[in-house]
Order: C-alpha cells, then structure tokens, then sequence
C-alpha cells in the first residue's frame, strides 16, 4: 500500500504524536551534532520511557521518550544528529522539518563542551529558527580534564538563551536542564536569541520575501528564516511549505477529517 502525501513525513509524525497514550504537556526536540552525547542526554532525561520508530516515508531513525517534571507530562523526541540544518540529507532534513514545522514547545541543543566552536554552527541556525532554545553544554567533565573552561553565563549573555552544563554520563546538570526546559516550554522564561544581521542587500531580500511568507502562512513559523532557505534555492523547503498549506494545521483537508485544531 502506497503512502500518500498526508501518511509521511511531519504532519504523519505529528499525527503519531498526537495518538501516544500518554498525553504529553509539552513536546521539545533534542538536536546536536554526532559525537556529542546527545543519546546520553536523551537516556538520562527518559529513562526506560522511550520506544524508536522511523520518520514516515525516510529510512531515518527516532527515538521518543517521556518524563515527568513538575507534574507536567513531557515527550522529547530524540532528533538525529547532524552538522547543519541545510537538507543536505536525509537526517539534516528530518530534523529541519521537525523544528521548522514541527512547532516544537522548545528545543534542546547539545554540544560537546571539547570542541564548542565547531558545535556552535547547528545553535546559531536553530535558533534562527525557533527563540525557544536552550544549549545544552555537555561532556564538561572531559573539558576539565583538557584544562578547557567554558563561560556558560557569558555564552548565555552572547546567544540570548539558556545554556546548561551538564555531563550526562554522570547524570550532573540534568536536573537543571530539566527545569530550563520547564520555563522554556510553559512560557515562564522569554528568550531574546541574537540575531544574525547580513548586508544591506541581503536584509532587503530577506523583508520582501518575509512579508510574502508572513501573508500565506500567518506566524505559524519563523519567516525570516524560511526567507533565507528560499533565497539559498533550497527547492524542499518549497516543498514543506506547499505540503504544509495541504495537510497542515488549518488546511481544507484537515478541515475536513476534523485535524485542524492541531496535532499535538
């Protein structure tokens, strides 16, 4: 049996989602690049409340878990770990698509406190996407052993979002995390992310076209961000946004079949 349009990809995801036993308060993305201890995290976060599955129509593995904090029901959704957000591959594209579209309640960066400039290139796009960010310093106890001191509070002052250190493998720091993730996704902290400012041409570019995507799509997502893919030629994400005025939230379709009240 062929898949159709609205049985893959993000909207099938989300719809998966929506259908979970266990009603999530809140479900936040968990991004980074490989190597980083991002599965660490997840592990320590979910426990054993956690199944894998793959993204509909890819062959791209996720893995979904949930806890508890605060008495809030929270579903983090283990994205995979990839260098950019340029849909470059299939991986870069899964985890693009559930940031972008995905509407996530925040999301979780984590970077390996050994080689942070390198890591620092995927917090910079996402939060281009998305203020509701939180970095996740992670392996800070390999740091220390290499003599590197990294300044949270300073790079928190820089990035305009929380930043967390943790080391997973011993479970230090993710307590705090949590409580990051908390006033992130309930709205009890506003982030204010810097904002990457290019030439004046560029700028110019990017408001013309801001503007058109505002109009169609209404603030469901970050227009200056899909601004500037849609200045990059990057031709799938034309192809998310038509699928999206399709089979998204709000579309005559899900109108329809009774979905458009949101699938989380």
């Amino acid at each position: 049996m062929g898949l159709t349009a609205q049985s893959t990809g993000i909207h099938a995801f989300l719809e998966e989602l929506s259908h979970s036993p266990l009603k999530a308060d809140a479900v936040v993305a968990l991004a980074g690049n490989p190597n980083t201890g991002k599965s660490t995290v997840f592990n320590g976060l979910t426990g054993l409340n956690q199944h894998t599955g793959n993204w509909p129509g890819k062959t791209v593995v996720l893995a979904k878990g949930n806890y508890r904090h605060k008495n809030k029901n929270i579903t983090l959704v283990d994205l995979p770990g990839t260098y950019s957000l340029l849909a470059n591959s299939a991986d870069e594209q899964v985890a693009r698509d559930f940031i972008c579209f995905g509407d996530p309640d925040a999301t979780v960066v984590v970077a390996d406190a050994t080689c942070l400039e390198r890591n620092l290139n995927l917090v910079l796009q996402v939060i281009e996407i998305t203020p509701k960010t939180i970095l996740c310093v992670n392996l800070v106890d390999e740091a220390k052993r290499k003599r590197i001191a990294v300044d949270c509070p300073g790079l928190e002052r820089s990035l305009g979002i929380p930043v967390i250190p943790t080391a997973a493998r011993d479970k230090v720091g993710l307590t705090e995390l949590k409580e990051a993730i908390h006033k992130v996704a309930f709205g009890l902290q506003s982030n204010q992310p810097k904002r990457i400012i290019y030439n004046e041409r560029l700028e110019a570019a990017i408001g013309r076209i801001q503007g058109e995507v505002e109009r169609l799509f209404q603030g469901k997502f970050n227009s200056r961000w899909v601004a500037l893919r849609l200045l990059d030629g990057d031709p799938s994400i034309i192809h998310e946004m038509r699928n999206y005025l399709e089979n998204g939230p709000g579309s005559k379709q899900n109108k329809i079949d009774g979905r458009g009240s949101g699938m989380l």
